[in-house]
C-alpha cells in the first residue's frame, strides 16, 4: 500500500516552492537523457516521516547529540549490541510502517517507462521496494533484513520481531524521539534487562543487514554499480548532500565520464561546483512536476 495523504512535513528543511525556471531546467535535463541513473539520500524520505541526519534544524545531528551505532563497536561489545535491539525493537513497528511518497512513485514511473536505467539508494528503509522500484541497488543495504555475522544466515526483520517478544514477555519501554535508521532513545536502565537472540542455526551474531558507520560497501556491490553507471548518459541525485564517501565516489565517476549530473536536495552538497544543475526544492514536490 502506498500512502496518498499529504506529506509529513516535520523532518523537512524550510524551502520555497519550485521555481518554474527551475522545473523546466530539470524537464530539459531528463528529457535529454535516454539512460538515466538515479542517486537517493535520506532528503527522499523525510517526506514520508523519517528523519535524516544532517539537514539544517531538523536532521539528527541538529536536534541532539546523538550518533548512530558504530560497526565495530556493534561487532566488538555485546553491551553495546544489547542497547541498538533494545532501541530497534521499540521503534520497529513505527520505522517499518512508513510508506512511499510521491518522489518513489514517480522513480518507479521512470523505470516503468523506460526513462530510468538505474536506481541506487543510500536509505536503508525499503521504501523504494515498497513502491515497486526493481532496477535498483540498496547502496548500504536494507534494515528489513538481518543476517548472522557467523554463517551468514538471512532472515525478515518482522521474523526477528517476534523473537523479541518471545524472549521479552514483559519487557516495555516508552521511546523518546526516532532516528534516521529506525532507532529511538533509550536510557541504559530501560535496555538493561533486554535479552537478545542469537542466530537459530549456529548462534552468532544477529546484525541487521545494512552498512554501519565505520564499514565500507563489498567490493563486489561497488562493481555492479560502477557497471551501472558506465552504461548510463546522466545522472541525478536526489535528496542527498553526499556528505559520505560510499555515494560521493559515484558522482565523482560521473564527472570523470563528463556524464552531465542534476543535484536536487535543499541545502548545499558536495557536488555543487561541478553540478551542470543545482535545484534546491523538495523532491517530492520537484520530481512529479517533470513529464
Amino acid at each position: 500500500s502506498v500512502s496518498r495523504a499529504s506529506p509529513n512535513l516535520t523532518f523537512v528543511p524550510a524551502c520555497l516552492p519550485p521555481d518554474p525556471v527551475e522545473v523546466e531546467e530539470l524537464q530539459h535535463f531528463v528529457s535529454n537523457s535516454k539512460r538515466l541513473f538515479v542517486m537517493t539520500g535520506a532528503g527522499v524520505s523525510t517526506e514520508s516521516g523519517i528523519p535524516d541526519y544532517r539537514s539544517e534544524g531538523v536532521g539528527l545531528y541538529a536536534r541532539t547529540d546523538r550518533r548512530p551505532v558504530q560497526h565495530a563497536e556493534f561487532v566488538r561489545s555485546a553491551s553495546a549490541r544489547q542497547r541498538y535491539w533494545a532501541r530497534n525493537f521499540v521503534g520497529w513497528p513505527q520505522f517499518s510502517s512508513h510508506q512511499p511518497n510521491k518522489a518513489h512513485l514517480v522513480l518507479r514511473d521512470w523505470e516503468k517507462l523506460g526513462k530510468l536505467h538505474w536506481l541506487v539508494t543510500q536509505n536503508v528503509d525499503a521504501l523504494h521496494s515498497k513502491a515497486g522500484s526493481q532496477r535498483m541497488t540498496e547502496l548500504h543495504g536494507c534494515t528489513h533484513r538481518v543476517f548472522c555475522l557467523a554463517c551468514g544466515d538471512l532472515i525478515l526483520r518482522s521474523e526477528l520481531q517476534e523473537h523479541f517478544e518471545a524472549l521479552n514477555p514483559t519487557w516495555k519501554a516508552e521511546a523518546f524521539g526516532v532516528a534516521p535508521d529506525g532507532d529511538v532513545f533509550l536510557t541504559d536502565e530501560q535496555v538493561r534487562n533486554f535479552q537478545v537472540p542469537a542466530c537459530r542455526k549456529c548462534g552468532g551474531i544477529l546484525k541487521p543487514d545494512v552498512t554501519f558507520f565505520g564499514d565500507t560497501v563489498s567490493q563486489e556491490k561497488v562493481s555492479f554499480v560502477h557497471q551501472r553507471l558506465a552504461e548510463s548518459d546522466s545522472m541525478l541525485v536526489a535528496g542527498s548532500s553526499m556528505q559520505v564517501y560510499s555515494g560521493y565516489r559515484f558522482a565523482l565517476a560521473a564527472r570523470e565520464k563528463k556524464l552531465p549530473i542534476a543535484v536536487l536536495n535543499i541545502g548545499p552538497t558536495r557536488l555543487d561546483h561541478f553540478a551542470s544543475l543545482k535545484l534546491n526544492s523538495r523532491c517530492g514536490e520537484l520530481l512529479p512536476l517533470i513529464v
